[in-house]
């Protein structure tokens, strides 16, 4: 792709289970740092709450989701997505097919909400996976 006018934007679905943080992140990322590029959404096989811990630590890199909702995948049901990235493997294997889903990738990624302890060490859950999803879209990307 040659520039931002020149071609269509690639259109993105992130899939994750709850869409409460890998996937919030992976929405957050891709748009900020590739947003001329692609159109990015994210859902949830179970949709729950976006995670106070992502908000903050994406607001470290002066990216803002605090105006993020988790979605149902049933909001995109009818949509056509060239790329569908599963993030976590209960996606995968939840959502074996997307229908108008165009290409598969899947990468899973640690699950930073399901550790445990003092918010310091949950806080640093948070921003490993967030920096793993930042290398891992820069590498995607080019």
């Amino acid at each position: 792709m040659t520039g931002a006018n020149d071609a269509p934007r690639i259109r993105v679905l992130v899939l994750c289970t709850g869409n409460s943080a890998r996937s919030q992140m992976a929405e957050g990322l891709l748009r900020h740092d590739h947003g001329a590029r692609l159109t990015v959404e994210s859902a949830g096989t179970r949709p729950s709450l976006v995670r106070p811990e992502a908000i903050a630590v994406m607001r470290e890199l002066g990216i803002d989701i605090s105006g993020h909702r988790s979605k149902s995948l049933d909001e995109f049901l009818g949509q056509s997505f060239d790329i569908v990235l599963t993030v976590c493997d209960d996606a995968r294997e939840a959502c074996p097919v997307f229908p108008g889903g165009g290409r598969r990738v899947h990468r899973a990624f640690e699950d930073p909400a399901a550790v445990q302890g003092a918010e310091a060490v949950r806080i640093e859950a948070f921003r490993r996976v967030r920096d793993d999803l930042r290398r891992y879209f820069d590498g995607w990307t080019r």
